[in-house]
């Protein structure tokens, strides 16, 4: 499966998920990724490698021994390392190919944010809403 940040300078590949894919709500993944979860799954160091773009990578320590690596150019976030762990934290959204799973489970559900609300009372549109300028 291949993957790529926003702006397409930074991509990568992976030949399999070495872990369930999960949604974390905890407050540095809700920071960092603008969002109210990040979707993610382990991948062994062997099962990934860069294709291009490794030269623009910048790196943020967000907890002691957890670097984020995000695309220096448009800021996605791709990955994450935790020392002394031979994985890393893909970013499920990042890849643009269907890894063929869905999202087993919820972490750090105690910082969910309230205003969390989606489902078949939400209204869905197949691109912008209606009436949108």
């Amino acid at each position: 499966m291949r993957g790529s940040c926003l702006c397409g300078t930074v991509q990568y590949e992976v030949s399999q998920l070495d872990g369930p894919i999960e949604h974390c709500s905890c407050r540095y993944c809700r920071k960092a990724h603008a969002a109210a979860f990040n979707t993610a799954a382990c991948v062994k160091q062997e099962h990934f490698r860069w294709l291009a773009g490794e030269e623009s990578l910048r790196a943020y320590e967000s907890s002691p021994g957890k670097h984020r690596y995000f695309c220096g150019n448009c800021g996605s976030q791709l990955i994450s390392r935790r020392k002394g762990l031979d994985m890393l934290i893909l970013r499920v959204a990042t890849l643009d190919e269907d890894p063929g799973q869905v999202p087993e489970f919820q972490i750090w559900a105690s910082d969910q944010v309230p205003w969390l609300d989606y489902g078949p009372h939400i209204p869905a549109y197949p691109g912008w809403e209606p009436g949108h300028r």
